[in-house]
């Protein structure tokens, strides 16, 4: 198969994967965004090239990303050269539809298994499996694939590089400052990526566990890292590890107060009644003082009062105090 195919054959792969799951939320529109951003790649020089993969870099430091930017940065890193990087950002596509969960873990290692079916570049052969290790959770294996082929990027916040640092944190068995450090300073770049919160939330502790686990659930609330990072969240808080799916974070809490006041509807602030029956902690405290400033609007003080009376314990308690104020 010749070279110049391996970008059409990884946009088809990304795009039908992500389409056939997200039929109902916009996939037209996925479609054109990666298809209009930028002129052809096949009409650009290499330095034009690598201008506007410098772009694309910029965009996502500054938090503008939105679904099929990595695919034309797939297109891009062909054209230029960049096979391995080539299939690291049509990876990156799907790695970031997964966390989101767009799609299914299965569907991540589909997609890079009809990659090693189609013959050519050796570097996507050895990409690809690197990056099928990654996805497996083989470590050892995915670090040494990863390194011949990305050391030597000239981003220090590349993809392959995010690879490789998460391969290192997930092999360090004592939080390592200098590995630490070097995670921490790509944060710009992947602020929408759940699973750079992810693997951070994992490796590091303390207040910067929290933040990263946290930051992990914001990004993608019913994503495949969530419930991990609410445990976190709630052994961080001094709570037991089975409370975590309770567990809300400021921003959710505020979105869920939000929809309940702006619909009029009190019934959506059940999925707050777990959190606010939990001992006392950073998150409780939070929700149980934006409820009492709901009590004025009509028909929520009667919802706290009618589910004081049916609650018991810790959790009537904080009910009845919310309703009286």
């Amino acid at each position: 198969m010749k070279m110049k195919n391996l970008s059409f054959l990884l946009f088809v792969l990304a795009v039908a994967t992500l389409l056939c799951q997200t039929a109902c939320s916009g996939g037209s529109r996925f479609l054109s965004e990666a298809r209009t951003l930028g002129p052809p790649a096949e009409a650009q020089d290499l330095p034009s090239l690598l201008r506007t993969l410098d772009e694309l870099a910029e965009l996502e430091r500054s938090g503008s990303w939105f679904r099929g930017l990595a695919l034309t940065e797939s297109s891009l890193r062909e054209n230029a050269g960049d096979y391995q990087g080539a299939v690291a950002a049509a990876y990156k596509e799907l790695a970031w539809a997964y966390g989101m969960g767009l799609i299914q873990r299965e569907d991540l290692e589909n997609g890079l298994l009809n990659v090693l079916n189609v013959k050519g570049e050796e570097t996507v052969t050895a990409a690809t499996n690197a990056i099928l290790a990654f996805v497996n959770e083989r470590w050892d294996e995915a670090a040494a694939g990863l390194q011949p082929l990305f050391n030597e990027s000239d981003e220090p916040d590349s993809f392959g590089r995010w690879l490789m640092l998460a391969c290192a944190l997930e092999l360090s068995d004592t939080e390592d400052r200098r590995i630490g450090a070097a995670y921490r300073s790509i944060r710009a770049r992947y602020a929408h990526f759940p699973e750079y919160w992810y693997r951070g939330a994992r490796a590091f502790s303390g207040v910067i566990a929290a933040e990263f686990a946290e930051n992990c659930i914001n990004t993608s609330p019913q994503g495949p890292f969530a419930h991990e990072c609410r445990s976190i969240l709630a052994s961080y808080n001094g709570l037991r590890i089975e409370d975590g799916p309770s567990i809300k974070t400021k921003r959710e809490i505020e979105a869920i107060i939000s929809h309940s006041i702006s619909s009029g509807n009190p019934q959506i602030l059940d999925s707050l009644l777990p959190l606010i029956s939990l001992p006392d902690n950073p998150y409780t405290i939070f929700a149980v003082g934006a409820l009492r400033a709901l009590t004025s609007a009509p028909g929520f003080r009667e919802y706290f009062n009618a589910q004081a009376a049916l609650a018991r314990g810790r959790l009537a308690e904080r009910l009845s105090y919310i309703s009286r104020s």
